[in-house]
Formats: C-alpha cells, sequence, structure tokens
C-alpha cells in the first residue's frame, strides 16, 4: 500500500519537513562531526525529537529521520559494535516515531492526517564526507555499492517507517542499485529524489529524465524528484520529469546556498531571485510554480526552517483551496 495516497487523495499534495542537521545547528547542536546529524542519536536524541516535532506542528505531513549520513561503519569508527551500530540506525528511525506519536497524541481530533515517517536513506557519498553527493563519480561498481546500501537498509526498514525518503542521489547508477535492493522488500515503498547541479542533469551528470526512467520502472517507488538542489532549477527540472514519468513528484530544495566541504560551512550564491541563500517571501510563487509542474510532495532541504515550512502548507492550501488544519 502506498502510504501517501490517503493525502493525495483526499487534497492532492504532501507537505515534507525541512532541513533537520541545520534546524538542530541553529538550535547550538555541533554537527562537526563524520556522523553529522546522527552523532544526536547516540549524544542528544531529545534535540531530534523536538525538531520533528517542530516541524510537525508547522504542518508537515512526514518527518525524514536523521540517518542521512548513519552508516555501519561511521557507527564502527565511533566505536560501536556490530550490533549497537545497527540499533543505532534503527534508533534514527525511532526518534521520528516518538515524535510523531507525541504529537498525534495532541493532535489526533484535527483535522489532519495522521503524519507519517519516511526513513532517509542518503547516498554513499554523504557517508563518505567531502561533498562527495554533490559530485557523484565514487568509483565504485555496482556491486560495491549494492553491497554497502544492503548492510543498513535492513536497520532502517525495522525501524517501522512508513516509507523510505531515498535522497539527495547524484547518480543514476546509484538509483539503479537502490531500486533493484527494494525489490527484495516487496512491502516497502519509497521515493527517490536526485540532487542536480543545473536545470537539466544530475549531479553525476546523467539527464533527469533518464533519471526519472530508472525510478518510474520500479513498482516500489511511489513518487520522484528532486532534493537539496537550488531553489531555482526544480521548476525546469519538474517539468522535465513529468515528461517521462506519470508519478507523483517531489520536490524539496534547499535554501539556495552552496556547500563548502572543505569547511563544512554553507556559502551563499547568486540567486536570481536576489535572495542568495534563502527563500523568504518567494515561496508562494515557487510552490505554485512547483505544484503546476507536477510536483505533490513539497518541503524543504539544508538550511530550511520550520517557517519555511509553515510558508509552504500555506501555499498549498491557498493553491488548492484547501481547508488548513
Amino acid at each position: 500500500m502506498n502510504p501517501l495516497q490517503p493525502f493525495l487523495d483526499e487534497r492532492g499534495y504532501v507537505v515534507l519537513d525541512g532541513g533537520l542537521a541545520s534546524e538542530l545547528v541553529r538550535r547550538g547542536a555541533d554537527l562537526n562531526h563524520d556522523l553529522w546529524s546522527a552523532r544526536l542519536v547516540v549524544e542528544d536524541p531529545q534535540a531530534i525529537i523536538e525538531v520533528h516535532r517542530a516541524y510537525f506542528e508547522a504542518g508537515a505531513d512526514v518527518a525524514i529521520s536523521a540517518s542521512y549520513q548513519a552508516s555501519l561503519e561511521g557507527f564502527f569508527a565511533w566505536g560501536a559494535s556490530a550490533a549497537e551500530a545497527e540499533r543505532l540506525l534503527t534508533r534514527s528511525v525511532d526518534l521520528a516515531r516518538i515524535a510523531r506519536d507525541q504529537f498525534w497524541a495532541e493532535h489526533s481530533t484535527s483535522r489532519r492526517f495522521r503524519p507519517l515517517v519516511g526513513a532517509s536513506v542518503g547516498p554513499y557519498g554523504a557517508a563518505i564526507g567531502g561533498g562527495a553527493e554533490y559530485r557523484g563519480h565514487y568509483g565504485l561498481v555496482q556491486g560495491q555499492l549494492r553491497d554497502w546500501h544492503r548492510s543498513r537498509l535492513d536497520s532502517l526498514i525495522a525501524g517501522g517507517a512508513d516509507l523510505l525518503a531515498i535522497e539527495t542521489c547524484p547518480s543514476v547508477i546509484e538509483a539503479e542499485v537502490l531500486t533493484g535492493l527494494l525489490a527484495e522488500y516487496p512491502n516497502v515503498r519509497a521515493w527517490i529524489s536526485f540532487v542536480c547541479k543545473n536545470g537539466e542533469e544530475t549531479c553525476e551528470g546523467q539527464a533527469i529524465e533518464e533519471a526519472a526512467v530508472v525510478a518510474d520502472a520500479a513498482e516500489c517507488v511511489v513518487a520522484v524528484g528532486i532534493n537539496c538542489t537550488a531553489p531555482e532549477h526544480i521548476e525546469t527540472l519538474l517539468q522535465r520529469m513529468a515528461s517521462v514519468t506519470a508519478k507523483p513528484l517531489v520536490a524539496y530544495p534547499n535554501s539556495g546556498e552552496g556547500w563548502d566541504a572543505e569547511h563544512r560551512v554553507w556559502v551563499a550564491r547568486d540567486d536570481p531571485a536576489g535572495k542568495n541563500g534563502g527563500l523568504g517571501d518567494v515561496w508562494g510563487e515557487r510552490v505554485t510554480a512547483w505544484y503546476r509542474a507536477g510536483a505533490r510532495l513539497v518541503g524543504g532541504c539544508c538550511r530550511t526552517t520550520p517557517s519555511d515550512i509553515q510558508a509552504i502548507a500555506r501555499s498549498l492550501e491557498t493553491l488548492t483551496g484547501t481547508t488548513p488544519p
């Protein structure tokens, strides 16, 4: 069963959450560590729960777990045993479920749908660091990528997420590996979102249409789209994807800033909207364009905040004429 379908059937869209790691940093967390946000799964799980709660309160229908950069190897390097590393991967999903259940205990009588939890499946490049997910070209053959991803999928799925959020994928090859693996889990559903360097290509350089075709062919994939990409590229990318797939499209861009892997900071870059690192008051205009291009799952990625997600939710309510909760 597609867990997104009730949302799509009833009102035509799903609101995703926003940046997790960047919001943790904004609230004072130190993520200068190879585990990134997954570090707090170990050291401060309550901080993660509170950020998930903030996004639910802002109107998000889906919380994406703090497992994007988490891997068994990363936890091994931190000193975890094999069993503990597997438990921590599962725990990252548990935290999002705890936040959802806490929120729903207070809001179950509202007109909202019960929110979902998406287990973040980041690319291999996120785990090795250095901004590799924004380049691709890992130098691995498909069998090596398959073995690496398989080692953590079981643990993430064991966390009981409603679906998998396969995100920031820079490569058609990695998408092929992941969709092949998902065929081994017939009851699991997922979305796949790619990271792109312009309005035409993934970060590894393949045409976005090629990427969309891979996702379209996988029965377990219920939506496909773009994330952690500059917002000015989103509309064109969605239009290109819509030409080769009828599946709901996903759009959750970053704030428009660029990641400086050497210094581990986000830096402003030119933005045609003149915002230089923030969508600010242009959410309404852009969300409308993305929705008209086929986006039905809309949210934010790095450096977006609960207030941004609230603006997205309100924009979609206005656009579709739905009643806010």
